[in-house]
């Protein structure tokens, strides 16, 4: 085989540079279910409980390109004032990001990590909130791009907006 040398790079050096994404892992960092009142929390009941979610997502360089994203999910049920679960998920993953533009790297991490890390949380609190007793619990899809326009968004305003005077 022969390589021509005019001047251009290489095939093999073309995509040695162009931008790679990998999942190195995924796995539950924290886990917690919390059924304080069981049996008498299962028992049948005229209202529907409340139920009261947050999510987060963080992010962290391990390694010049290896990053770790980590999405917390919390859920509190109640009927009236008494609690009958309380969930926490923090589900984790390792990915390598090599080549991207350094703008680019933000957006990724808090956008479509998390976005791939979704379903496996959502089936784990499905299946977690069932084997406590209760309905699976089937969270709806999350648009990460929306909420991380919203948080430049409210980002942008706090820099803009002047510094309050200190009395």
């Amino acid at each position: 085989m022969s390589e021509e040398t005019n001047g251009t790079a290489t095939t093999e050096e073309q995509t040695a540079n162009q931008p790679q994404i990998n999942v190195l892992g995924q796995y539950i960092k924290d886990l917690s279910f919390e059924n304080p009142d069981a049996p008498a929390s299962l028992r049948a009941r005229e209202k529907q409980p409340s139920l009261q979610m947050n999510f987060n997502v963080q992010a962290k360089a391990i390694s010049d390109d290896i990053y770790e994203v980590l999405l917390t999910l919390e859920a509190n049920a109640k009927a009236e004032e008494e609690s009958l679960y309380t969930m926490e998920l923090v589900y984790g993953g390792a990915f390598r990001l090599k080549n991207l533009p350094e703008q680019a790297i933000r957006p990724f991490l808090f956008v479509e990590c998390p976005a791939l890390l979704f379903p496996y949380a959502r089936r784990l609190i499905s299946d977690l909130t069932r084997e406590g007793g209760f309905a699976p619990l089937a969270l709806d899809p999350i648009d990460f791009a929306s909420l991380y326009r919203n948080r430049l968004a409210e980002e942008q305003k706090k820099a803009e907006s002047p510094a309050p005077l200190v009395q």
